[in-house]
Order: C-alpha cells, then structure tokens, then sequence
C-alpha cells in the first residue's frame, strides 16, 4: 500500500489529527465538495439538485463504530426523518438509502444492528424506495452478510456492497447473483492486511473486472461504483458482450469526484447514481476519499503541516 494512503487511513482514527483538520481553515471547502451538509434538509436539496441532472442518488448518514445503544437509535431515527422527507417531498423515486451496519449497533451486538436495519428497511418500502447495506472494514464482512442474508427473506433488494480489493470477494458473489439481487461493487476503502487484500493496484482492477463479468452474468442488478476512466470503458464493452439493456445496471460515483463524468453517463441514457454522505460525523469518512485520491493528499499534508 501506498505510504501516504496508509498514514492517512491512519490518521481516520486519531481524534489528535482529526482536530487538527478540523481546525484547519480550509477544511470546510474540501468537506462540501465531498459531503453535501449536515443535516437531514442538505442531503434532501443535494438529491433535488442531482434530480435535475437526470441522476439518482444514494444517501449515507455518516458515522460508524457505534458504541452506545442510544448512538445506533439516533442513526435509525436519522433514517427514518430522511425517508419521510424524501416521500413527502416526491424524491423516493430519485434515492434510496445506503446503511452502515457498525452505525447501527453491530459492535454492541448484532441482532440489534439486525432489528435497527430491518426498521430502515421497513421505512423504505413504506416510502418507495430501497436501502443497500455498506460493506466496511473486512473484520465486518462476515457479520455484514449474515445480516443481509437475514434481511433479505422479508427485503430481497436489499442490496449487498462488496470490494474488489478483498481476495474473498469472487467466492461471497457465487450467492449474490441471482434475480432481484442488488449488488454494488467497489474497489475498497478501507486497509487490510496482505493475506487478506490485493496489495497492488493492478490486482485489485484485475479483480474488479472478474467480478464484475460474473454479476453481468447473472440475473442480478449490478450496480458499478468506479471513478476510474479505463474501468468504466471496460465496463461499458463488457455490458455490450453480455448484452445488458440499460436499466438493468447502474453506474456509481461519489458526490463530488468527476461530476462531469455522471452527467456524461447519464446524457448517454445510463443510470447513474451518485453517493450523497451527510451529517456531522465527517471525517472518517473524508479521510477515506482523500486515501484514495492522490491529488487531495496536499489538504490533508498542509492540515498537518498547520499544527506541527
């Protein structure tokens, strides 16, 4: 792994530097770029926008690791304010939820975080819409696919999130290909040990395309989350090989990375939808996107540098 990835995916969980970042006074021009606000009405206004760029969004109410049952509560309760919103406002149609499982109580015990996501679930189907489990840490990969499994007997498009970048991924989609099976397949954000993850960056594309020719295979919806141009292009000749029809895969790319990109996409009559981060537990995931690309390292390095 690259050296600066790692001391920055590092630094995701040292409160030390996270309130050095905080601190730092351009902090707040990077978070918008890639978290479009805090609360429940900025994520509502972020879909409004996207809406009017013929694309579809998918919303995460940032936090993770919960440690306290009254912490999990307040994220279902989240949840559950978005979606009314997004029905009372006729966005349904236009978003769905995605669910960190650590943000609903899976360290304290997992038939909590099972009986807080299966509220979700069942918000989001009163409201129209669906919700898509994230995939974190590989520590939580077991856990988080049982509980998709289990959610799955009352909810079959719950969609499940898997990462190319763990050596496991090709074995866990041999029962994630079926019909009505919502799959979104990424690369991975998140640090792993060698035994476990693909160390070199050509694996984890390599990884990547295997994957996805096995869900384009099926007779699931796969739902491609890449910003990368050369994947994309090869996602687009192996959706012509194995003659998909629009509407029967999506694309997916962040909020804030390659806005150009969506709309392209969508002007070619993809769908495409975009992930929205909101609320105020931020940085975590801030750091992660800045892991992943090169060119925001200099942020995070002059945030150091400003309080050394």
């Amino acid at each position: 792994m690259n050296p600066l990835r790692s001391l920055i995916l590092a630094a995701a969980g040292s409160d030390v530097i996270r309130r050095a970042v905080l601190a730092t006074p351009g902090s707040k021009g990077l978070t918008e770029r890639f978290v479009a606000g805090e609360s429940c009405s900025d994520a509502v206004e972020a879909v409004r926008r996207l809406a009017a760029d013929g694309l579809h969004a998918t919303l995460d109410y940032l936090g993770e690791d919960v440690l306290e049952k009254a912490q999990a509560e307040r994220t279902v309760q989240a949840y559950l304010r978005l979606l009314d919103q997004l029905h009372a406002q006729g966005l349904s149609g236009r978003a769905e939820v995605s669910v960190k499982l650590s943000a609903t109580g899976l360290a304290l015990d997992e038939k909590l975080a099972v009986d807080n996501a299966w509220r979700i679930c069942a918000a989001a189907e009163q409201c129209g819409t669906t919700v898509t489990l994230d995939m974190e840490d590989h520590h939580a990969t077991e856990a988080t696919l049982r509980v998709l499994a289990e959610l799955r007997h009352t909810w079959p498009s719950v969609g499940a999130v898997l990462q190319s970048a763990l050596r496991r991924t090709e074995h866990d989609l041999a029962g994630l290909t079926g019909a009505g099976s919502r799959v979104r397949l990424c690369k991975g954000a998140y640090a792993a040990p060698a035994g476990i993850a693909f160390e070199d960056r050509h694996d984890v594309d390599l990884a990547y395309v295997r994957c996805a020719n096995r869900l384009l295979a099926g007779e699931g919806y796969p739902m491609f989350a890449t910003h990368d141009p050369r994947l994309i292009a090869v996602l687009g000749e192996r959706i012509r090989w194995y003659g998909r029809a629009a509407g029967t895969y999506e694309y997916q790319l962040l909020h804030g990375v390659r806005p150009e990109e969506q709309r392209r996409l969508a002007g070619e009559g993809e769908t495409v939808r975009v992930y929205v981060p909101y609320g105020e537990q931020w940085y975590g995931y801030l750091l992660r996107r800045l892991a992943e690309r090169p060119a925001n390292t200099a942020f995070f390095l002059r945030a150091l540098a400003s309080r050394s």
